[in-house]
């Protein structure tokens, strides 16, 4: 047992037009930070094609068949100013969930401590019926409702930790009672939500919305306190949106994270996995649009994940 490395060569062949944030090269950059060394022991898995039934747990078939009916044979179609399809993006975005859901089934089976997706496109931006935002399909939603409704599981908590407010989660999870979804974000930002007001059809969604120019001293105790209550929500299995653009690096957005702060919540992430749920926790690439922060990010979060993974296998020995 360790932690799932879980990726696909389709995560390179959703083409993004010259100069877009949201390229290709991000998978490369992280390929190759994990393929040091240091990240030797990661049980590394392609992610598998999911099938339209693992779409239609979060969205309408109208939503699938429209997205399907974008897919230009060349070249690029646009669904909105910032977001693209290409000839293999459905693919794509279908090995994406594939992925996250692989993750779910491996941990918790037992087989894997944790584990971390790479690809992409990414997914907390659409909405039931609306792909935005880069994202095409609700992938840790969808992933969410697999736990729920083919696991059995009772409760679920869903992090986002990216600088954009995770809007398509949110509208996905709303009258969800089983699933509990937090969300950090720099405020104001794109996509325009995600205030404190806004907690769901049952209470169980939380926002905590981050000033601009802010670092560890404001986003450090606002989880701290958020995970206090997810501790109370008591979730059998934690899955993560880890955006890395709120690092000080990124192009999009101004928070001031470096990587120490990602290795710090992805810590405090594990330490409400090992009390909630075995240490059970599924991550999945959101945003990082600064290849080199993206890479160090991903590093610093995979380094936690394998090193906790292993601290829970040596207590489960003893």
């Amino acid at each position: 047992m360790t932690t799932a490395f879980i990726t696909q060569a389709s995560a390179m062949e959703h083409l993004a037009p010259p100069g877009h944030a949201e390229r290709e090269a991000r998978i490369e950059a992280i390929w190759s930070a994990l393929g040091a060394p240091a990240f030797a022991a990661l049980a590394r898995h392609p992610a598998p094609r999911a099938d339209a039934a693992e779409v239609l747990r979060c969205h309408p078939a109208r939503h699938l068949d429209a997205v399907g009916a974008a897919i230009p044979e060349a070249g690029w179609a646009m669904l909105d100013p910032d977001t693209f399809v290409s000839p293999r993006s459905l693919d794509a975005a279908l090995h994406a969930i594939g992925g996250v859901n692989l993750g779910v089934d491996l941990v918790l089976a037992g087989q894997v401590a944790n584990a971390f997706v790479a690809m992409r496109p990414p997914g907390h931006h659409a909405e039931a019926d609306r792909a935005m935002g880069f994202c095409l399909f609700g992938t840790v939603a969808i992933a969410a409702r697999r736990a729920l409704d083919h696991h059995r599981l009772a409760r679920v908590a869903v992090l986002d930790f990216d600088v954009h407010h995770g809007n398509g989660t949110q509208d996905l999870l709303w009258d969800e009672p089983r699933a509990m979804f937090v969300s950090s974000h720099q405020m104001p930002l794109y996509p325009g939500s995600g205030f404190p007001t806004e907690t769901g059809a049952h209470g169980q969604i939380l926002n905590l919305a981050l000033p601009p120019g802010s670092g560890s001293a404001a986003m450090r105790p606002a989880w701290q306190a958020a995970l206090a209550q997810l501790r109370r929500f008591a979730p059998e299995l934690v899955l993560v949106s880890a955006g890395f653009d709120a690092h000080s690096a990124d192009p999009l957005a101004g928070l001031t994270w470096t990587e120490a702060d990602y290795r710090w919540l992805t810590h405090a992430i594990c330490d409400l996995a090992d009390a909630c749920c075995g240490g059970r926790v599924v991550s999945t690439l959101e945003g990082g649009y600064d290849l080199t922060a993206l890479a160090a990010s991903v590093a610093a979060h995979v380094a936690v994940l394998m090193e906790r993974g292993d601290d829970r296998i040596g207590g489960d020995e003893l």
